[in-house]
């Protein structure tokens, strides 16, 4: 039950997190908003490890670099979809990512309840409705970025998983720094306009949200099942969809809302089998 209170508290951070983040990234680029955010996420965990005072685990831990390969891949990729394209479409089509390490408990020998099943049929179906304008029959703007982000948010739990066996904190903080290493490669090559003193504020909560969320899931992870954590923690788009209606007043097709509705209804069926 405590794991699954730490996934779900994952889903809250990382996805108010995204929605400033999507924000931002549509008056700046997003490896922009990350080199600004990324810091202050990192500093704040080596003053936790330093005050805790302990050793790294086992060798283990290093699955954190793989896990922040797919995370900031998934987390650029998806700032790029809410930049171009409805924070209401983009988010339930991410969302769908849960289905990963579902698949991957499958071949370990997890076996699905019906709920779950359901859940998968229904999460597809809501992906492809979502990702297409009727009117024009073409993807809807933001789609294509989102599939990516949805394949790269649902590789990253598989080996963040693996990585918080040993010791959560120090898995999220090795994630950070190796995330952190890549976001500022990525800035001395693209070398994007530089955030504006008044972006700050904002641009500090999403390193502390997002570092949040990465910490809440690894500390679920070494209490919980990765199918089940992870699940849990991919509830994201229930947050993102509703602050992208309340807040930007978000209208789309008929058709591409009840394809929201059904890759939400997915995640949860699939989280309650």
């Amino acid at each position: 039950m405590f794991a699954a209170a730490l996934a779900l508290a994952a889903a809250a951070a990382w996805r108010v997190g995204d929605f400033l983040g999507g924000l931002k990234s549509r008056s700046l680029r997003p490896v922009a908003v990350l080199i600004v955010a990324q810091p202050i996420g990192a500093a704040l965990l080596g003053i936790w490890v330093a005050i805790r005072g302990q050793g790294p685990p086992g060798s283990e831990v290093l699955w954190a670099c793989v896990a922040s390969v797919f995370g900031t891949a998934g987390l650029i990729a998806f700032y790029r979809g809410m930049a171009a394209g409805a924070l209401s479409i983009v988010a339930p089509i991410a969302g769908a990512g849960a289905a990963i390490p579902v698949v991957w408990g499958l071949a370990h020998g997890d076996h699905p309840s019906v709920y779950q099943e359901v859940g998968f049929v229904a999460a597809l179906a809501g992906v492809v409705l979502a990702s297409f304008e009727r009117e024009h029959v073409r993807f809807a703007t933001g789609v294509g970025w989102a599939l990516i982000a949805m394949l790269a948010f649902g590789a990253y739990y598989i080996p963040m998983h693996t990585a918080s066996q040993g010791d959560f904190l120090w898995a999220a903080f090795v994630f950070r720094l190796s995330s952190l290493t890549l976001v500022a490669s990525a800035w001395v090559v693209l070398r994007p306009a530089r955030a504006h003193r008044a972006d700050l504020p904002v641009l500090a909560s999403i390193g502390v949200l997002d570092t949040g969320g990465n910490v809440f899931y690894a500390a679920s992870s070494a209490r919980g099942l990765v199918s089940v954590v992870s699940i849990l923690a991919s509830l994201y788009p229930v947050v993102t969809v509703l602050l992208a209606r309340a807040v930007l007043h978000e209208r789309v097709h008929r058709s591409q809302e009840l394809g929201i509705v059904l890759a939400l209804v997915g995640i949860v069926l699939i989280s309650a089998g």
